[in-house]
């Protein structure tokens, strides 16, 4: 049976898990939606598929098997909750939200009705990332140091606040959940935002374009995420990625290798895989099976890492540490 997938958004992201689903065996890219007809058109025509620019009317008209959420954080809750209420299972990209409280409602909802979901944490798939829990279970570490350094995107919503809820939840969230995935849960957080250059230079600029932001996890790990946006466009200057500081050495990944470093000894491991393409793998062998065991992150699991990006954001506000609520 051909599975037939819905994708609502035309950005970047759709086309990039529109062209792996379109050639992955058995599945059918089978409709588009935008924020206008025109703009879903534009989209679904490489695939064949129909376009809508009404939520309702593609899920009246169309028999999706499931769904593919690729809005901006501002957008989300009625998507997700027609699609609850339809049973209809969908993989949405990060972050859930601009806050908690919608992504808590919905978890409940998604609970309830047990419906399948997966979280756009693509870097949980790569492969290094197996590497990397397999070498830290060898290890104690004693701290991590995390970075996203790069220039700020170009789309208009990502520099209003109620548009991405600034850079750490919008993009360094994926350092926030990677560092739960491999250390354990995060119990408070203190963060430190400023606003000192984009404003100047951009018209409209609300969110921190730097921050920095230590959080204790529950194993007494200590660990500090920062991240910038002020760079200027240009190859090379961008840095992402996790170090650990460990009793044997150091373990530093970014999403192009992994260094293992001890006295006298540096290894290092190349990425060699496709993690969007594990993503997907993942989310359609539970479709076809119901077994959900190779999805790396559900809603539920996702909740807990908007909780972290959300609590910095209050801590920045506040000045105070902020404990997690989850």
């Amino acid at each position: 049976m051909t599975l037939q997938i819905g994708i609502i958004g035309t950005g970047w992201f759709s086309q990039v898990h529109a062209d792996i689903l379109a050639g992955t065996e058995g599945v059918k890219v089978q409709a588009f939606l935008g924020t206008s007809r025109e703009k879903a058109e534009q989209k679904a025509r490489a695939y064949g598929a129909a376009s809508y620019g009404d939520l309702h009317e593609m899920l009246d008209a169309e028999r999706l098997d499931a769904v593919y959420i690729c809005v901006p954080p501002m957008s989300h809750g009625a998507i997700e909750e027609e699609l609850i209420r339809r049973g209809i299972p969908f993989l949405v990209e990060k972050p859930l939200g601009l806050d908690t409280e919608l992504p808590h409602a919905l978890m409940g909802q998604i609970a309830e009705a047990k419906l399948l979901t997966s979280v756009g944490y693509h870097f949980r798939y790569q492969s290094n990332m197996d590497k990397l829990k397999e070498l830290l279970k060898q290890q104690k570490t004693g701290m991590m140091l995390g970075r996203w350094m790069d220039s700020m995107p170009g789309v208009s919503w990502w520099r209003r606040q109620n548009g991405s809820g600034g850079q750490f939840i919008e993009q360094t969230t994926h350092l926030v959940d990677l560092l739960r995935y491999l250390a354990g849960e995060v119990e408070e957080v203190y963060a430190l935002y400023g606003n000192r250059i984009k404003h100047e230079q951009v018209d409209g600029v609300e969110v921190a374009d730097v921050g920095t932001v230590t959080l204790k996890l529950a194993n007494g790990l200590a660990a500090n995420i920062s991240n910038t946006c002020v760079l200027p466009e240009g190859a090379g200057l961008s840095q992402t990625g996790l170090t650990f500081y460990t009793d044997q050495g150091v373990l530093d990944w970014s999403p192009q290798r992994l260094r293992a470093v001890r006295p006298g000894e540096q290894t290092e491991y190349l990425e060699q895989s496709n993690p969007y393409v594990k993503e997907t793998e993942a989310f359609i062998h539970a479709l076809r099976t119901g077994d959900s065991s190779r999805i790396r992150s559900n809603y539920a699991d996702a909740c807990r890492t908007q909780a972290v990006t959300c609590a910095a954001l209050e801590s920045a506000a506040s000045g105070k540490p902020v404990r997690i609520s989850y």
